[in-house]
């Protein structure tokens, strides 16, 4: 069949106007950024694109913006195979037939697989992912699918258990600024043919605003660089008004590498620290507005809930960590509902640094060097016959109480206390066990009430 010319003219055409995401999309391994974990060199996923023998299904799950459909065409590219793309928001069982009926047809006659990627297969239902899967199973079509969501929820267990999957994550600083500075000097597919300066103040805040997501950075530019006249030496300058107003947010002073980062960062356990719940969500607010990493905040967050809420309301950690795993399944915009809890959470609860006890005794043992086990402590499996070791041992759990006054600390150490419970929350009745323990304690093993030792617990 010949060539339709008006097709051919009409396609060209398109490919001249696309949008600047779309043509200076990368066509191979080496121009590819980001996600080294996975394409990188040496990486498994990178040896089966080069050698063409990728004829297992993979699912590509990540955000937006991050390269999942980028590597599909790059596998188009390099591939012998036949590929086909679907679009699960459009195509349906229909279409996927057909896919299937050329796929037995190329295979018989010519011997040639095929590959059919499917962008947002999570979008497809139930009956149409089951459609998909023994054709996937027999080995009649390769699949490639993209998700934003988590597949493991979203995706048909048979269907996940036959892929292997490649998490994305969210492009890094330099890895969007290398994007960025790669279509302004693209002569071919970018802007290389223009004289164009973006300050250092306008990159950082496409950078910052994008948020890993390359193709929101790439509309951003190209709006900045559309919308703006040529000065009359023939250069287009981006301003940070310019990008402000590009990619319609204000920038805010936030270095991410400087004080800025810290400093906030700073104020924003402080204020959680000191129960201020008000002050916490403005701190809060402005990290996440410029940009922070929302993983970085979390790690805080659960280090907050040990060492500065501990055992005052020991479900502070599981808050701080179930937060930071929904955060995962969620990602952003919607995954802030799950900071926020944590952060309201933990600026309310009651407070407890008892957990810095620790140290005292980190600080002892580093002092004191080699310290016996008391025999009764020692393992009894090895040398309880022949040394006695663990023979004197009482299970605390055939007493009444299940609690027993035996000796556990080294004879130089009898009576020394490292935790001093708060009277803050849960603690308030951890410390009325203990002192109870304790005094069962001293009875039995004869310690002077004024032997015992109990630490400052004073905040540093």
């Amino acid at each position: 069949m010949e060539p339709d010319l008006f097709d051919h003219a009409m396609q060209s055409r398109m490919e001249y106007e696309a949008p600047l995401a779309a043509r200076v999309r990368p066509s191979d391994l080496d121009e590819f950024v980001g996600q080294q974990e996975i394409v990188g060199p040496g990486r498994l996923l990178r040896r089966a694109i080069e050698s063409d023998s990728l004829f297992s299904s993979i699912l590509l799950w990540g955000p937006p913006g991050t390269g999942k459909t980028t590597l599909a065409n790059i596998i188009a590219n390099t591939t012998e195979a036949h590929f086909v793309t679907l679009g699960a928001v459009l195509a349906g069982k229909r279409e996927l037939r057909e896919v299937i009926k050329g796929a037995r047809e190329r295979r018989k006659l010519y011997g040639v697989r095929t590959i059919l990627f499917v962008d947002e297969v999570h979008r497809w239902n139930k009956a149409q992912q089951d459609a998909l899967l023994p054709h996937v199973e027999s080995g009649e079509i390769v699949l490639i699918g993209a998700t934003t969501e988590n597949p493991y929820f979203e995706v048909i267990s048979a269907l996940v258990s036959r892929s292997r999957i490649f998490q994305f994550r969210a492009l890094s600083d330099n890895d969007t600024r290398e994007i960025l500075y790669r279509a302004i000097s693209d002569s071919k597919h970018g802007y290389g043919d223009k004289s164009i300066e973006i300050s250092a103040e306008a990159m950082n805040h496409l950078v910052a605003v994008s948020g890993g997501d390359a193709r929101n950075a790439l509309n951003a530019l190209e709006l900045a660089v559309e919308s703006s006249q040529v000065d009359m030496s023939g250069v287009i300058s981006i301003t940070l008004e310019v990008a402000q107003e590009s990619i319609q947010k204000r920038a805010i002073h936030y270095d991410k590498d400087g004080d800025a980062h810290y400093d906030t960062i700073s104020a924003f356990i402080k204020s959680v620290r000191g129960s201020d719940p008000d002050a916490a969500l403005y701190w809060l607010a402005k990290m996440i507005y410029a940009g922070e990493s929302a993983r970085f905040i979390l790690r805080r967050l659960i280090i907050l809930a040990s060492e500065d809420v501990g055992m005052a309301d020991p479900n502070g950690l599981l808050i701080a960590i179930a937060a930071s795993q929904a955060f995962e399944y969620i990602g952003m915009p919607e995954g802030v509902y799950p900071i926020v809890e944590a952060t309201i959470y933990l600026s309310t609860a009651p407070k407890s640094n008892s957990t810095k006890s620790y140290f005292e005794a980190y600080t002892l043992v580093e002092a004191e060097g080699h310290v016996d086990v008391p025999n009764h402590l020692k393992d009894v499996n090895r040398d309880g016959d022949a040394l006695g070791h663990g023979t004197e041992y009482v299970y605390p759990h055939n007493e009444v109480g299940h609690h027993i006054g035996q000796q556990y600390l080294p004879d130089r150490l009898l009576g020394k206390c490292f935790y001093q419970p708060s009277d803050q929350g849960y603690e308030k009745e951890v410390d009325k066990r203990l002192q109870r323990w304790r005094t069962a304690q001293k009875s039995v093993l004869g310690i002077d009430r004024n032997q015992y030792e109990s630490p400052s617990n004073k905040s540093d």
